[in-house]
C-alpha cells in the first residue's frame, strides 16, 4: 500500500490523454513508451527514481529501453 501511495514524487504523476493512459495500461518500458519522443527523458528518469527508491529490479530488456529513452536527455 505504501508504494501506491506514495507522494515522495508527485512530479512523477503527468497528465495524459484517456487513449494514451489505456495504450500504455501496465505496460514496462520495454513494451510501452510515449507517444512523443521528446517526453522519454522525463519518463525513463521517472522509472528509474522509482526503481532506485524503492529497490525494485529490472529486466534486461527494461534497462535496454530505459537505457535508449534516457539517451535523449
Amino acid at each position: 500500500m505504501a508504494f501506491a501511495n506514495d507522494l515522495s514524487f508527485p512530479d512523477h504523476l503527468i497528465a495524459v490523454t484517456a487513449s494514451t493512459n489505456r495504450s500504455k495500461s501496465d505496460s514496462p518500458p520495454n513494451e510501452w513508451r510515449p507517444p512523443r519522443r521528446d517526453s522519454w527523458c522525463r519518463y525513463a528518469t521517472a522509472w528509474v527514481t522509482i526503481k532506485v527508491n524503492w529497490s525494485l529490479t529490472a529486466t534486461a530488456a527494461e534497462r535496454d529501453a530505459l537505457g535508449q529513452m534516457l539517451e535523449t536527455c
